[in-house]
Order: structure tokens, then sequence, then C-alpha cells
């Protein structure tokens, strides 16, 4: 399969889809979960199911309560409602005023987090985020310091900075949509999914550079770069395909059936697999191609 004679194919698919992912978060941003921005995530499943109007005037009548965001989860066939942070004493208040408004219902999840604790979880994921994908790059770098010929170490480390980013941002980008559409939230499940995410694709792109490094070693400058980066290319493929198939699968099965509470973390990590096997593949070889071409 000859990928670097295509790889303005392959380039170009990866920059649409990098694009589209940038525009979607500029245009509609991150819906944040409570994690971030502090509050109360109420999760409660009634017996005999009141209407959603229901629920919103007795908060707003009968607690001190000011403007609550009310869904319905479909799923569980229970109802999401988002308030301002709340103690364990209003919580138990209120929960014996739904049941006597309402009559039995069974709690499925009640998280309450103060806005300063939100923010602070904010900031330490942005934080963690930024040194997974500085620390990655700096090791890839040291690690092929004994290949700087014909492309120096720090490239490759460089280059998998990119491939991280790349890897990162797609589904970023997915879930900003879902949070427009949707009212989908982002919270620290969201950051751990993007840091799986990061820890799986490296693991293929370095299965890739660390073949391209064997060839270079045993070539000694014979072969022409573009043909050798494209053998060691085919001589992976299989591998990562198979490897990334077989998590994949499992993905899709949590996904249907597994928990609904996790749906889009399972979700995140199912699309950044798969983008993180094509850029792998079809992305981080060809750029090494031309940063040589160029150097």
């Amino acid at each position: 399969m000859n990928i670097i004679g295509n790889k303005w194919i392959f380039l170009g698919i990866s920059s649409a889809l990098v694009l589209a992912s940038i525009g979607s978060i500029m245009l509609y941003g991150f819906k944040p979960g409570i994690d971030f921005s502090g509050g109360t995530l109420w999760q409660i499943k009634f017996e005999t199911e009141p209407t959603v109007g229901d629920l919103a005037t007795f908060f707003t009548e009968k607690t001190d309560v000011e403007n609550p965001i009310i869904t319905t989860e479909k799923e569980t066939e229970s109802y999401l409602i988002r308030i301002k942070e709340i103690d364990e004493t209003d919580h138990s208040s209120i929960l014996s005023g739904l049941k006597e408004s309402f009559g039995n219902l069974e709690e499925l999840r009640f998280d309450s987090i103060g806005a300063s604790i939100g923010n602070e979880l904010k900031n330490k994921a942005i934080t963690a985020f930024i040194a997974v994908l500085v620390g990655i790059s700096l090791y890839i770098a040291f690690a092929f310091r004994k290949v700087s010929r014909p492309v120096s170490s720090w490239k490759y480390g460089t280059i998998t900075l990119i491939t991280l980013f790349h890897d990162a941002l797609i589904p970023a980008g997915i879930m900003a949509l879902l949070g427009h559409f949707k009212g989908i939230e982002v919270d620290t499940n969201f950051i751990v999914a993007l840091l799986v995410v990061m820890g799986f694709s490296v693991h293929d792109t370095i299965v890739v550079f660390d073949r391209i490094r064997e060839h270079l070693r045993g070539d000694s400058g014979r072969t022409n770069f573009d043909t050798l980066v494209n053998e060691s290319v085919n001589e992976t493929i299989a591998r990562s395909i198979n490897t990334s198939f077989t998590l994949i699968l499992v993905l899709i099965a949590l996904y249907f059936f597994g928990a609904p509470t996790l749906k889009y973390f399972i979700l995140t990590m199912l699309v950044g697999t798969a983008v993180g096997t094509y850029s792998s593949i079809f992305v981080a070889s060809p750029i090494l191609t031309l940063w040589r071409k160029k150097a």
C-alpha cells in the first residue's frame, strides 16, 4: 500500500476533521458538568412519573432553589436535575418533599460540588492534559536520539505531539457538538478518556517509528527515505489495525450495553481510538517525510 505516495489524500482527510472540530469548539464551546462549574446534579427515578413542569414547579414553589434545569434520561427513565450547590440538610429535606408530592422514588445519583472546587478541578485537568502532551513528546525525542539522521530526533517528538493533539481534538469537537444539540456535559471523565486515548495512540505511533528506526540503522542511507518509511508503515499496519479493532469491539459493546452514566466516556474513547489508529498510520509517517524533504 503506497501510503506515502498518497499522503496528501490522508492528510487532507485529517485536516478537514481537525478544522471541523476547531470550528465546532469555537462556535459552540463545551457544556461544563458540575465537576468544573460547581453545583448539584441529582438523578431521580419515580415510580409514577411526573412531568418536567411539575418538578420545576415543586422546586420553585416549595424550596429555595431557583431556576432548576430538569431533563429526562430515556435509558433509565429517570430525571436529571441540576440546581445550585446544596448541603446534606437541604438534600434530605427536598428528598422528603419529593416523596410527599410524587410518591415513591429511587435516587440514582447525587453529586454536589462547590464552585471553587469545580474551578480547581478544571485547572488541574487542563494542566494534566498539557503535561501529558509535553511529557510524551520529550520522551519520544529522547528515545530516538540515536537516529538523528536523516531526521533529527526532536522531530519525532514534535510529530508525536501533533498527532496526539489531532487525536484529542477530534473527539473533543464531537463532544462540543453533542453539548450544543443534545445537552451533553463534559466532566473529569472526559479528560480521563482523552488521556487514555493519547496513551493508546502514542503506543501505535511508537511502533511505526521504531520500525523506521530499525530500518535506518540497518540501511546506512542506501534506500530512499520515503520508500523506507512506506515499507515500515506497511510492515506494522496489520498489527496496529488488529490491536485497535479488538479494543474498538470492546468499546462498542460497553457503549450499547454498559452503564448509561459512562456512555459518553466510552464514546470519547471509541472515537479517539479510531482516530488515533488512523493518525499513527496515515498522519505521523507522512508528516515525517514532508519535514525531511523541507529540511
